[in-house]
């Protein structure tokens, strides 16, 4: 069964040949090759803050039931914390309104009663 020849054997009285068709690649392939592989890692990388951020908020709601609720609880804690915030800053400015315009309310009130009582003495007179 000996062969001199890489890749052939001898059976019997037939020889059976295998061929070896491996070649060293391109310099052009190796080059597209890196140039792929550089688009590919390029793109994990723009891809995996938004993957990791879908991941997070799976994770978030995808919990066991009781974490579900603290969670949505804790949202619902913020929401409301920052709406009375606003809501303050709104009665402070509706408060500083009535104090400053209460002067300015009081003399139109003023004038337009003394002027009801001058058109109703003129009324009067005629």
């Amino acid at each position: 069964f000996g062969s001199s020849h890489f890749g052939s054997r001898h059976f019997g009285s037939r020889q059976h040949t295998r061929y070896c068709s491996i070649t060293a690649p391109s310099a052009r392939s190796v080059l597209a090759n890196m140039a792929g592989t550089k688009m590919a890692v390029l793109l994990l990388l723009l891809l995996a803050p938004s993957v990791a951020a879908v991941s997070r908020s799976e994770t978030r709601y995808a919990a066991n039931p009781i974490r579900k609720v603290v969670t949505m609880l804790q949202d619902m804690q913020k929401k409301v914390t920052e709406e009375g915030k606003r809501e303050e800053e709104l009665y402070h400015k509706f408060m500083c309104y009535c104090k400053n315009s209460g002067g300015d309310l009081d003399a139109s009130i003023v004038a337009a009663q003394e002027k009801l009582e001058s058109a109703g003495s003129e009324v009067q007179a005629k």
